[in-house]
Protein backbone atom coordinates (compact mmCIF):
# COMPACT_ATOMS: atom_id res chain seq x y z
CA UNK A 1 0.00 0.00 0.00
CA UNK A 2 3.05 2.38 1.15
CA UNK A 3 4.34 2.12 -2.76
CA UNK A 4 0.99 3.19 -4.67
CA UNK A 5 -0.15 5.35 -2.30
CA UNK A 6 0.54 8.68 -4.12
CA UNK A 7 -0.22 6.99 -7.34
CA UNK A 8 -3.94 6.89 -5.91
CA UNK A 9 -3.57 10.60 -4.33
CA UNK A 10 -2.55 11.82 -7.44
CA UNK A 11 -5.78 10.99 -10.00
CA UNK A 12 -9.02 10.78 -8.44
CA UNK A 13 -9.41 8.52 -11.52
CA UNK A 14 -7.34 5.65 -9.76
CA UNK A 15 -9.32 3.92 -6.54
CA UNK A 16 -7.57 1.00 -4.12
CA UNK A 17 -11.12 -0.72 -3.77
CA UNK A 18 -9.43 -3.57 -5.38
CA UNK A 19 -6.95 -3.95 -2.50
CA UNK A 20 -9.33 -4.25 0.39
CA UNK A 21 -11.31 -7.14 0.48
CA UNK A 22 -8.08 -9.39 0.41
CA UNK A 23 -5.97 -7.56 2.89
CA UNK A 24 -5.82 -8.88 6.00
CA UNK A 25 -6.49 -5.61 8.14
CA UNK A 26 -10.09 -4.90 6.24
CA UNK A 27 -10.75 -8.82 7.32
CA UNK A 28 -11.00 -7.04 10.71
CA UNK A 29 -14.81 -6.70 10.92
CA UNK A 30 -17.60 -7.10 13.02
CA UNK A 31 -19.71 -9.37 10.67
CA UNK A 32 -20.70 -12.50 12.09
CA UNK A 33 -18.58 -15.15 10.57
CA UNK A 34 -21.97 -17.15 9.76
CA UNK A 35 -22.16 -14.70 7.21
CA UNK A 36 -18.23 -14.22 5.77
CA UNK A 37 -17.20 -12.10 7.92
CA UNK A 38 -13.96 -12.30 10.63
CA UNK A 39 -16.63 -11.92 13.59
CA UNK A 40 -13.82 -9.61 14.92
CA UNK A 41 -14.89 -6.87 17.61
CA UNK A 42 -15.07 -3.35 17.72
CA UNK A 43 -11.57 -2.57 18.54
CA UNK A 44 -9.97 -4.67 16.66
CA UNK A 45 -11.82 -2.98 13.32
CA UNK A 46 -10.28 0.42 14.98
CA UNK A 47 -7.09 -1.03 15.34
CA UNK A 48 -7.34 -2.06 11.27
CA UNK A 49 -8.54 1.60 10.99
CA UNK A 50 -5.58 3.21 13.23
CA UNK A 51 -3.14 1.21 11.42
CA UNK A 52 -4.33 1.86 7.71
CA UNK A 53 -3.70 5.59 8.34
CA UNK A 54 -0.54 5.21 9.39
CA UNK A 55 0.36 5.10 5.50
CA UNK A 56 -3.24 6.10 3.75
CA UNK A 57 -5.81 7.69 5.66
CA UNK A 58 -7.97 7.41 2.00
CA UNK A 59 -8.40 3.51 2.28
CA UNK A 60 -8.94 3.89 6.15
CA UNK A 61 -12.19 6.01 5.87
CA UNK A 62 -12.86 3.72 3.17
CA UNK A 63 -13.13 0.98 5.83
CA UNK A 64 -14.02 2.79 8.57
CA UNK A 65 -17.47 4.17 6.72
CA UNK A 66 -17.92 0.31 5.50
CA UNK A 67 -17.32 -1.45 8.63
CA UNK A 68 -18.30 1.88 11.93
CA UNK A 69 -21.28 2.70 9.90
CA UNK A 70 -23.06 0.32 7.11
CA UNK A 71 -22.21 -3.27 8.70
CA UNK A 72 -23.19 -2.36 11.84
CA UNK A 73 -26.69 -0.82 11.25
CA UNK A 74 -26.83 -4.09 9.22
CA UNK A 75 -26.03 -5.87 12.15
CA UNK A 76 -27.89 -4.20 14.47
CA UNK A 77 -31.15 -3.35 12.94
CA UNK A 78 -31.70 -5.22 9.63
CA UNK A 79 -34.05 -7.80 9.51
CA UNK A 80 -33.23 -11.49 9.41
CA UNK A 81 -33.71 -11.47 5.46
CA UNK A 82 -32.03 -8.19 4.74
CA UNK A 83 -28.92 -9.42 6.94
CA UNK A 84 -28.43 -12.40 4.71
CA UNK A 85 -29.07 -10.26 1.81
CA UNK A 86 -26.31 -7.95 2.24
CA UNK A 87 -23.67 -9.02 5.62
CA UNK A 88 -22.26 -12.19 2.95
CA UNK A 89 -21.65 -9.23 0.28
CA UNK A 90 -20.48 -6.75 2.68
CA UNK A 91 -18.00 -8.78 3.83
CA UNK A 92 -16.56 -10.07 0.78
CA UNK A 93 -16.91 -7.99 -2.54
CA UNK A 94 -19.27 -5.01 -2.07
CA UNK A 95 -18.34 -1.32 -0.89
CA UNK A 96 -20.90 0.33 1.03
CA UNK A 97 -21.38 4.18 1.35
CA UNK A 98 -23.12 6.26 4.02
CA UNK A 99 -26.19 8.85 1.72
CA UNK A 100 -26.96 11.42 5.08
CA UNK A 101 -25.85 14.88 3.58
CA UNK A 102 -27.66 17.04 2.07
CA UNK A 103 -26.77 20.82 0.61
CA UNK A 104 -29.17 21.96 3.30
CA UNK A 105 -28.29 19.46 5.73
CA UNK A 106 -24.86 18.77 7.12
CA UNK A 107 -24.35 19.72 10.68
CA UNK A 108 -28.14 19.50 10.89
CA UNK A 109 -28.53 16.69 9.60
CA UNK A 110 -32.62 16.16 9.99
CA UNK A 111 -33.03 19.03 7.66
CA UNK A 112 -32.87 16.99 4.87
CA UNK A 113 -34.75 17.20 1.59
CA UNK A 114 -35.08 13.63 0.02
CA UNK A 115 -38.38 11.85 0.65
CA UNK A 116 -39.25 8.10 0.33
CA UNK A 117 -43.40 8.31 -0.52
CA UNK A 118 -44.94 4.57 -0.11
CA UNK A 119 -47.14 3.04 -2.17
CA UNK A 120 -50.98 2.49 -1.56
CA UNK A 121 -50.06 -1.05 -0.59
CA UNK A 122 -47.20 -0.31 1.10
CA UNK A 123 -45.11 -2.89 -0.84
CA UNK A 124 -42.41 -0.10 -1.85
CA UNK A 125 -40.99 3.30 -1.48
CA UNK A 126 -39.98 6.20 -4.16
CA UNK A 127 -37.07 7.69 -2.94
CA UNK A 128 -36.85 11.18 -4.50
CA UNK A 129 -33.80 13.72 -3.32
CA UNK A 130 -29.81 14.85 -3.37
CA UNK A 131 -27.12 13.82 -1.61
CA UNK A 132 -23.66 15.60 -1.27
CA UNK A 133 -20.71 14.86 -0.14
CA UNK A 134 -21.42 10.80 -0.12
CA UNK A 135 -18.12 9.09 0.78
CA UNK A 136 -17.11 5.73 -1.60
CA UNK A 137 -20.19 7.05 -3.35
CA UNK A 138 -18.06 5.98 -6.95
CA UNK A 139 -17.18 2.79 -5.90
CA UNK A 140 -20.35 1.56 -3.65
CA UNK A 141 -22.17 -1.36 -4.39
CA UNK A 142 -24.90 -0.17 -1.89
CA UNK A 143 -26.22 3.02 -0.25
CA UNK A 144 -27.26 3.41 3.42
CA UNK A 145 -29.78 6.19 2.48
CA UNK A 146 -31.27 8.20 5.14
CA UNK A 147 -34.58 9.85 3.52
CA UNK A 148 -37.95 10.93 5.40
CA UNK A 149 -41.02 8.81 4.60
CA UNK A 150 -42.89 11.18 6.54
CA UNK A 151 -42.14 14.63 6.32
CA UNK A 152 -45.37 15.50 8.26
CA UNK A 153 -44.15 14.20 10.72
CA UNK A 154 -40.52 16.33 10.91
CA UNK A 155 -37.51 14.59 11.96
CA UNK A 156 -39.86 11.67 13.46
CA UNK A 157 -40.12 10.38 9.55
CA UNK A 158 -37.02 9.71 8.85
CA UNK A 159 -36.36 6.21 7.59
CA UNK A 160 -32.65 3.73 6.77
CA UNK A 161 -33.08 1.79 3.64
CA UNK A 162 -30.32 -0.54 2.14
CA UNK A 163 -30.05 0.86 -1.81
CA UNK A 164 -28.76 -1.33 -4.22
CA UNK A 165 -26.33 0.98 -6.13
CA UNK A 166 -27.90 -0.61 -9.92
CA UNK A 167 -31.19 0.12 -8.98
CA UNK A 168 -32.66 2.71 -11.74
CA UNK A 169 -32.91 5.84 -11.04
CA UNK A 170 -29.42 6.44 -9.06
CA UNK A 171 -27.07 9.30 -10.55
CA UNK A 172 -23.13 9.46 -9.00
CA UNK A 173 -22.14 12.35 -10.12
CA UNK A 174 -18.09 13.35 -10.42
CA UNK A 175 -15.82 12.95 -7.25
CA UNK A 176 -15.17 16.32 -5.44
CA UNK A 177 -11.32 17.56 -5.89
CA UNK A 178 -10.43 17.45 -2.68
CA UNK A 179 -7.78 18.58 -0.38
CA UNK A 180 -7.21 15.52 0.98
CA UNK A 181 -7.90 11.96 0.74
CA UNK A 182 -8.01 11.96 -2.77
CA UNK A 183 -8.39 8.55 -3.46
CA UNK A 184 -11.73 8.07 -1.27
CA UNK A 185 -13.82 9.60 -3.51
CA UNK A 186 -16.65 11.66 -2.37
CA UNK A 187 -19.64 12.18 -4.57
CA UNK A 188 -22.69 13.90 -5.12
CA UNK A 189 -25.68 11.16 -5.53
CA UNK A 190 -29.14 11.95 -6.96
CA UNK A 191 -31.91 9.57 -6.47
CA UNK A 192 -34.98 9.94 -8.98
CA UNK A 193 -37.84 8.09 -8.58
CA UNK A 194 -35.92 5.00 -7.41
CA UNK A 195 -37.87 2.30 -6.55
CA UNK A 196 -36.94 0.08 -3.28
CA UNK A 197 -39.19 -2.94 -1.44
CA UNK A 198 -40.51 -2.27 1.77
CA UNK A 199 -38.06 -5.25 2.83
CA UNK A 200 -35.34 -2.96 2.18
CA UNK A 201 -36.01 -0.88 5.12
CA UNK A 202 -33.67 -0.91 8.05
CA UNK A 203 -35.06 -1.10 11.19
CA UNK A 204 -38.42 0.60 11.74
CA UNK A 205 -39.84 3.15 9.37
CA UNK A 206 -39.73 6.74 11.08
CA UNK A 207 -36.42 5.31 13.43
CA UNK A 208 -33.74 6.17 11.25
CA UNK A 209 -32.79 9.39 13.26
CA UNK A 210 -32.02 7.15 16.00
CA UNK A 211 -30.07 4.36 13.98
CA UNK A 212 -28.20 7.84 12.49
CA UNK A 213 -27.47 8.91 15.95
CA UNK A 214 -26.24 5.71 17.39
CA UNK A 215 -24.00 4.34 14.39
CA UNK A 216 -22.69 8.20 13.76
CA UNK A 217 -21.71 8.27 17.62
CA UNK A 218 -19.57 5.23 17.31
CA UNK A 219 -18.35 6.43 13.86
CA UNK A 220 -16.33 9.04 16.01
CA UNK A 221 -14.42 6.70 17.85
CA UNK A 222 -13.58 5.23 14.66
CA UNK A 223 -12.59 8.75 12.93
CA UNK A 224 -10.13 8.98 15.96
CA UNK A 225 -8.66 5.93 16.00
CA UNK A 226 -8.06 7.90 11.98
CA UNK A 227 -6.28 10.34 13.20
CA UNK A 228 -4.38 8.77 15.38
CA UNK A 229 -2.84 6.49 13.09
CA UNK A 230 -2.10 9.52 11.21
CA UNK A 231 -0.13 11.39 13.98
CA UNK A 232 1.55 7.98 14.30
CA UNK A 233 2.36 7.86 10.88
CA UNK A 234 3.78 11.19 10.98
CA UNK A 235 6.29 9.95 13.60
CA UNK A 236 7.26 7.22 11.66
CA UNK A 237 8.18 9.72 8.80
CA UNK A 238 9.95 12.44 11.09
CA UNK A 239 11.80 10.48 13.70
CA UNK A 240 14.14 8.53 11.70
CA UNK A 241 15.43 11.78 9.83
CA UNK A 242 15.75 13.41 13.28
CA UNK A 243 17.78 11.04 14.41
CA UNK A 244 19.80 10.01 10.96
CA UNK A 245 20.43 14.16 9.31
CA UNK A 246 23.08 16.10 11.25
CA UNK A 247 24.04 19.86 11.81
CA UNK A 248 26.45 21.27 13.92
CA UNK A 249 27.97 17.86 14.42
CA UNK A 250 25.23 16.32 15.72
CA UNK A 251 21.45 14.62 14.95
CA UNK A 252 19.19 17.62 14.95
CA UNK A 253 17.03 15.11 17.20
CA UNK A 254 19.45 15.73 19.96
CA UNK A 255 19.16 18.93 20.17
CA UNK A 256 17.17 20.25 23.35
CA UNK A 257 14.89 22.63 21.51
CA UNK A 258 13.48 19.64 19.14
CA UNK A 259 13.78 17.23 21.79
CA UNK A 260 10.86 18.95 23.51
CA UNK A 261 8.78 19.26 20.44
CA UNK A 262 8.76 15.47 19.63
CA UNK A 263 8.55 14.67 23.08
CA UNK A 264 5.10 16.88 23.52
CA UNK A 265 3.94 15.48 20.18
CA UNK A 266 4.47 11.68 21.31
CA UNK A 267 2.45 12.49 25.15
CA UNK A 268 -0.40 14.12 23.61
CA UNK A 269 -0.39 11.48 21.15
CA UNK A 270 -0.88 8.69 23.90
CA UNK A 271 -3.25 10.48 25.43
CA UNK A 272 -5.65 10.70 22.34
CA UNK A 273 -5.00 7.44 21.93
CA UNK A 274 -6.19 6.20 25.46
CA UNK A 275 -9.08 8.56 25.00
CA UNK A 276 -10.14 6.83 21.52
CA UNK A 277 -9.39 3.17 22.87
CA UNK A 278 -11.01 3.91 26.56
CA UNK A 279 -14.38 5.00 24.63
CA UNK A 280 -14.49 1.88 22.43
CA UNK A 281 -14.02 -0.07 25.79
CA UNK A 282 -16.97 1.35 27.07
CA UNK A 283 -19.16 0.87 23.76
CA UNK A 284 -18.34 -3.10 24.15
CA UNK A 285 -19.40 -2.99 27.78
CA UNK A 286 -22.74 -1.41 27.11
CA UNK A 287 -21.81 1.85 29.09
CA UNK A 288 -22.32 5.10 28.10
CA UNK A 289 -19.89 6.29 26.07
CA UNK A 290 -21.51 9.25 23.41
CA UNK A 291 -19.40 12.25 25.64
CA UNK A 292 -16.25 10.00 25.67
CA UNK A 293 -16.60 9.35 21.86
CA UNK A 294 -16.86 13.18 21.01
CA UNK A 295 -13.48 14.11 23.65
CA UNK A 296 -11.77 11.14 21.58
CA UNK A 297 -12.05 12.53 18.16
CA UNK A 298 -12.33 16.20 18.91
CA UNK A 299 -8.67 15.56 20.42
CA UNK A 300 -7.64 13.13 18.30
CA UNK A 301 -7.93 15.11 15.58
CA UNK A 302 -6.10 18.21 17.10
CA UNK A 303 -3.29 16.17 17.64
CA UNK A 304 -2.76 14.48 14.50
CA UNK A 305 -3.40 18.39 12.71
CA UNK A 306 -0.16 18.78 15.43
CA UNK A 307 1.62 16.33 14.52
CA UNK A 308 1.48 16.77 10.70
CA UNK A 309 2.46 19.91 10.87
CA UNK A 310 5.29 19.83 13.39
CA UNK A 311 6.62 16.95 11.32
CA UNK A 312 6.53 19.20 8.37
CA UNK A 313 8.69 21.55 10.09
CA UNK A 314 11.18 18.93 11.42
CA UNK A 315 11.87 17.21 7.88
CA UNK A 316 12.94 21.41 6.72
CA UNK A 317 12.13 21.71 3.16
CA UNK A 318 12.00 17.80 2.27
CA UNK A 319 9.10 18.02 4.14
CA UNK A 320 7.32 20.31 2.06
CA UNK A 321 7.76 17.70 -0.86
CA UNK A 322 5.85 15.22 -2.48
CA UNK A 323 8.81 12.73 -2.12
CA UNK A 324 7.69 11.42 1.66
CA UNK A 325 4.62 11.31 2.65
CA UNK A 326 4.42 14.64 5.52
CA UNK A 327 2.84 16.58 3.40
CA UNK A 328 -0.26 13.92 2.52
CA UNK A 329 -0.96 13.58 6.48
CA UNK A 330 -0.69 16.93 6.38
CA UNK A 331 -3.51 17.44 4.36
CA UNK A 332 -5.37 13.80 4.84
CA UNK A 333 -5.89 15.00 8.55
CA UNK A 334 -7.63 18.40 7.99
CA UNK A 335 -10.79 16.60 7.46
CA UNK A 336 -10.90 15.37 11.16
CA UNK A 337 -11.94 17.92 12.42
CA UNK A 338 -14.59 18.62 9.81
CA UNK A 339 -16.43 14.94 9.04
CA UNK A 340 -18.98 12.73 11.34
CA UNK A 341 -19.37 15.90 13.50
CA UNK A 342 -17.11 19.11 13.53
CA UNK A 343 -15.48 20.02 16.27
CA UNK A 344 -17.54 22.82 17.29
CA UNK A 345 -20.55 19.71 17.12
CA UNK A 346 -18.17 17.79 19.61
CA UNK A 347 -17.69 20.68 21.69
CA UNK A 348 -21.64 20.75 21.91
CA UNK A 349 -22.29 17.24 22.43
CA UNK A 350 -19.69 17.45 25.43
CA UNK A 351 -21.01 20.65 26.99
CA UNK A 352 -24.18 18.74 27.18
CA UNK A 353 -23.32 15.71 28.49
CA UNK A 354 -21.71 18.03 31.22
CA UNK A 355 -25.08 19.37 31.68
CA UNK A 356 -27.05 16.58 32.39
CA UNK A 357 -24.49 14.96 34.23
CA UNK A 358 -24.64 18.28 36.84
CA UNK A 359 -26.57 18.31 40.02
CA UNK A 360 -27.72 21.14 42.22
CA UNK A 361 -24.73 19.35 44.56
CA UNK A 362 -22.04 19.25 42.17
CA UNK A 363 -20.82 17.83 38.95
CA UNK A 364 -21.35 14.04 39.07
CA UNK A 365 -18.17 12.93 37.13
Amino acid sequence: LSGVCYLFDSSIEQTPVYYLFDHPLNKLQEIPEKHGGSGMNFTSALLAVEELSRIDPSVSIMVDIHNTLINNAVRFWGSPDLQAKWLPRLATNTVSSFALSEAGSGSDAFAMKTTATASDDGCHYTINGEKLWISNAREAGVFLLFANAKPEDGYRGITAFMVDATTEGISVGKPEHKLGLRASSTCPVTFENVRVDASDVVGNVGEGYKYCIQILNEGRIGIGAQQVGIAKGCLDVAMPYLMERKQFGKAIGDFQGMQHQYAQVATELYAAELMVYNAARMKEQGLPFVKEASMAKLYASQVAEKAASKSIEWLGGIGFTRDILAEKFYRDCKVGSIYEGTSNIQLQTIAKAMQNETTSSGYKK
